[in-house]
């Protein structure tokens, strides 16, 4: 695994920002570290990189354990914080220049440096000043120290935070290519970049790991334990006759006709005998299909 996480617990005094999580991202995996502001993203991201201690549990970069050998999982791991720290008085193949001799890289530093610019697309950018540049050339540079060692697992916070919509999509076509051969862990609160980017998604809150999910459609489509239906009748029903079913927990009045029924299970076979009982013909019934931001709301509520 590229990133093993077993029991972590951190807590600031007797505030508990980590509540004993544990979970694995395999070799090339794009995950998305969902949850509100204060959940504990960065954190963990911190601890991944090494920049911070933890109180318990397990943390493996690459199957080696980071708080015995520190040194070697940084070498593994390229980081690029939310606030994205840069010298903005140097130039940006300076700056790159020097982020590659804090590596050691030694003589290949400038053909590692001329890469990266051209990976990252710095290319027409890279011979002015750091502070000249618009936020998203400077999340470019970020990401560009990031790779400079050729990290194996890439960790990314909040990385498109403030920039507009143009340089979303060039920052979100930058990671999914990146992400093609290395693990990028990638943190945000936004929905959009998890389908935008993200192949799994690990939600958490308040401390606590409260999803994981390697398929998307799964969280798009429902909450766990929870079906919705939307159904049509010919004539009217009376809600509390619905709501008498077995496992349904909810029933939405649309029409005189027409209701949501939230379940905790498929209930459509219960519903077909519901009319055949009541002699009242389904002109249509449909599973109701859950935005990502509804799914979210659920489960950071």
């Amino acid at each position: 695994m590229s990133i093993s996480i077993s029991n972590l617990t951190k807590k600031y005094g007797q505030q508990t920002v980590l509540n004993n999580i544990t979970f694995e991202i395999g070799e090339g995996e794009v995950v998305g570290f969902l949850g509100p502001n204060g959940a504990g993203k960065t954190t963990t991201m911190r601890i991944l990189a090494g920049a911070l201690s933890y109180d318990t549990g397990k943390v493996k970069i690459c199957g080696v354990e980071v708080s015995e050998d520190p040194l070697k999982t940084k070498g593994f791991v390229g980081y690029l914080p939310e606030q994205n720290p840069l010298y903005l008085d140097m130039y940006v193949k300076e700056y790159l220049l020097f982020v590659a001799e804090t590596y050691g890289l030694g003589k290949e530093k400038h053909a590692r440096v001329n890469e990266v610019i051209d990976q990252v697309g710095l290319r027409q950018e890279f011979h002015k000043k750091i502070g000249q540049l618009s936020k998203g050339y400077r999340q470019r540079v970020g990401l560009a120290q990031a790779l400079i060692p050729n990290p194996k697992v890439l960790i990314l916070d909040e990385p498109t935070t403030g920039l507009d919509p143009n340089q979303l999509e060039e920052i979100r076509n930058l990671i999914r290519e990146i992400g093609k051969d290395k693990t990028v862990l990638l943190s945000t609160h936004i929905m959009q970049e998890i389908k935008a980017i993200c192949n799994r998604v690990i939600v958490i809150n308040k401390g606590d790991i409260v999803a994981d999910y390697s398929d998307l459609s799964k969280l798009r489509a429902f909450e766990e334990n929870s079906f919705h239906l939307e159904v049509e009748f010919v004539n009217e029903v009376i809600p509390e006759n619905l709501e008498d079913l077995e496992q349904v927990t909810k029933v939405e009045k649309i029409t005189a006709t027409c209701y949501i029924i939230i379940a905790s299970s498929d209930i459509r076979s219960s519903l077909f005998d519901f009319a055949i009982a009541t002699k009242n013909k389904i002109l249509m019934l449909k599973p109701i299909e859950r935005s990502m931001e509804e799914v979210f709301k659920s489960l950071t509520n």
